[in-house]
């Protein structure tokens, strides 16, 4: 992601680059944030089975 971010800031980079470029990182970001919602519901479950309360937003 940072590498793509770099690359977009430079500005070393065709329009058509650049537009595949930022469509990789919307889409890495998806997967990203995917993850950690994933990631965030295992937590509830492991703290809900522990017998504590929590509220995760």
């Amino acid at each position: 992601m940072e590498v793509i971010v770099q690359k977009l800031e430079n500005g070393d980079v065709a329009l058509e680059e650049a537009i595949a470029e930022f469509q990789k990182g919307m889409k890495l970001s998806k997967e990203l944030q995917a993850s950690l919602d994933k990631a965030e519901k295992t937590l509830v479950k492991v703290m809900q089975a522990d017998g504590t309360e929590t509220e995760m937003e």
